[in-house]
């Protein structure tokens, strides 16, 4: 047993003064089978501390759920940061950014009446007790007092950027408290005087966000702190990528100077990201600061360690810079070997735009309400000559059919909320996606789908049928159905069959299709689109097997290229476009 406090200017483990090099590492966005790995690595860089966010909504898909399985078994990562003779922090939010689905906030939040998010207000303070309370109860037994790896608990996340509610930081961090947590808990703002006043909470350890001009930083924090360790909660080492933008980088060098700047202040350090990881199924976020931009699959971040969990260049720049301040493993980590190269056919082609199951609607019902990421509107129109559909506002894309003949595509990130119908006579599809809730400022937790009314030539449309998608079975639709059929218009389900040696870390190039959701083996790699910059899905080793695999592909837009293949490396797009 230790005991970790907080002193007049260091952190103190057994009363001796300690820095905390931590390194920030997501286990919800690792496959479980990989968390040792990247935590090694950690290890192996200098790094004596991982840290974690806890993502509500994954865990709490359903309220009164608290979901612990797989990727989502935090008390295994956990115990596993204490077998490598490490620390742990966690940030359990309740909200936590990280370019995540929401901001971690869960979709049926936002459904209760008058809910007021990150504030005083009942209705969503009793949602966080309980959610508190069901985490902490897995961190509570792993606190470094009770054995365990867990040295610090933030409250909330970045808040001073949101509001300042001094009453609703006191109540979670209260919450925390009564949950049994005991360790020393912390905020983090960025290093601006009206963040660092709106986030911080008397009695807590203020901390900050950054990754340029450190000494200035640390000297605003000191500022709001006359006592106490210096920390920046998130050292940035990089960023990450939407959608239709360039990947985004930084530079070795600078980024290894700014850390070395940090360490020569006295200051503790969390590298953010010290390993990024994957945005696995639909998990993204999106930003909109006026223009909507959905994140990217991909959330290498351009870490030490890239998406696959290996060593880059800036990890051996860190490692050098780490080792100047602390004492380093001598262990050198192994280069990657590329991974294996083959192609395989996609055939046996479903249309899901006419299997069903439908349920007919008065009024437009939302995403949400159908409880889904992707469905099919569908409506009968009657006018014979040219008509205009106007959407009162699409979140976030539709895909229009005519009688099952494509008409076009509504943006919501080109703002589309019109499209001019050539002929206005048959069977209307409307097929709708979810690209990912944004994830920072006041839109967190928006509605989902097509929101507001829809008009023909300014008259209602009033009658609708939906199908819901059930995209966690689109992998086994091929149980029930035989035979291939002719692909048509719409979003298509496509198999590929493909042979291993060995499980190995693979790489699907997708840029020679159109926007879609893949699978391997039922593990859903997540989303693809041709305009880039990502033009390669991370395929985990764990996830594949030697012997037959299987490949499954959603198309929702155009397969030009029917042929999938895997290639060596990463390709994450270019960085200027």
């Amino acid at each position: 047993m230790s005991d970790f406090t907080i002193g007049e200017s260091d952190f103190l483990l057994d009363g001796a003064p300690f820095r905390i090099l931590s390194g920030a590492l997501h286990y919800f966005r690792v496959h479980p089978d990989s968390w040792a790995d990247r935590i090694e690595k950690a290890r192996l860089m200098g790094l004596n501390t991982i840290e974690t966010y806890v993502p509500w909504n994954a865990h709490s898909p359903r309220r009164g759920v608290f979901d612990t399985a797989g990727m989502l078994d935090l008390d295994r990562f956990l115990r596993l940061v204490a077998d490598a003779g490490m620390y742990a922090i966690v940030r359990p939010g309740p909200y936590i950014c990280a370019e995540w689905d929401n901001g971690g906030l869960p979709a049926w939040l936002f459904r209760e009446p008058g809910v007021g998010v990150r504030r005083n207000e009942k209705q969503y303070l009793a949602a966080v007790s309980e959610y508190l309370e069901q985490v902490l109860r897995i961190v509570r037994p792993l606190q470094i007092h009770e054995g365990g790896p867990v040295v610090l608990v933030q409250v909330e996340n970045e808040y001073g950027a949101f509001g300042d509610d001094q009453v609703y930081l006191k109540a979670v961090a209260d919450m925390i408290g009564q949950a049994g947590i005991t360790v020393p808990l912390v905020t983090v703002d960025q290093p601006v005087d009206e963040m660092q006043a709106a986030g911080g909470l008397s009695g807590v350890l203020r901390t900050a966000s950054f990754g340029s001009r450190s000494a200035e930083r640390l000297q605003t924090l000191r500022a709001h702190q006359p006592t106490g360790p210096l920390m920046c909660m998130e050292f940035w080492d990089g960023w990450f990528d939407h959608w239709g933008g360039p990947h985004h980088t930084t530079s070795v060098e600078e980024a290894a100077a700014e850390l070395d700047a940090l360490l020569a202040a006295g200051a503790s350090v969390n590298v953010y990201m010290f390993h990024g990881g994957t945005n696995f199924g639909l998990t993204n976020g999106a930003n909109d600061k006026g223009v909507y931009r959905p994140t990217i699959t991909s959330y290498d971040y351009d870490a030490p360690l890239d998406e696959a969990g290996n060593p880059t260049a800036k990890y051996h720049a860190f490692r050098e810079v780490i080792a100047r301040y602390a004492p380093v493993p001598a262990d050198e980590v192994p280069a990657a070997e590329p991974s294996p190269e083959f192609e395989v056919t996609l055939g046996e082609p479903i249309s899901l735009l006419d299997r069903g199951p439908w349920v007919e609607h008065e009024s437009l019902p939302t995403l949400d309400e159908l409880g889904t990421r992707l469905a099919i509107y569908r409506t009968a129109v009657d006018i014979d000559r040219p008509a205009l559909l106007e959407i009162g506002e699409i979140r976030d894309r539709a895909q229009l059919y005519l009688d099952g003949h494509p008409l076009g595509t509504l943006e919501r990130e080109n703002h589309d909320r019109a499209i001019l119908l050539p002929r206005a006579r048959g069977k209307l599809d409307l097929v709708v996606e979810d690209q990912g809730g944004v994830n920072y400022g006041p839109r967190i937790g928006e509605t989902k789908g097509i929101v507001g009314p829809a008009l023909l030539d300014s008259a209602p449309i009033t009658r609708w049928a939906t199908c819901a998608i059930d995209l966690d079975g689109i992998p086994s639709l091929w149980s029930s159905i035989t035979g291939a059929a002719d692909p048509s218009p719409g979003p298509t389900a496509w198999r590929a069959v493909f042979e291993l040696g060995e499980a190995r870390d693979l790489f699907l190039r997708t840029n020679a299709w159109g926007k879609g959701i893949a699978w391997v083996n039922g593990f859903c790699l997540g989303r693809y689109w041709r305009r880039g910059p990502q033009e390669t899905l991370f395929v985990p080793g764990p996830a594949v097997r030697a012997g037959n695999n299987e490949l499954v592909v959603l198309e929702l837009d155009t397969l030009p290229d029917r042929v999938a293949r895997f290639v060596s490396g990463a390709s994450l797009g270019p960085l200027e476009l």
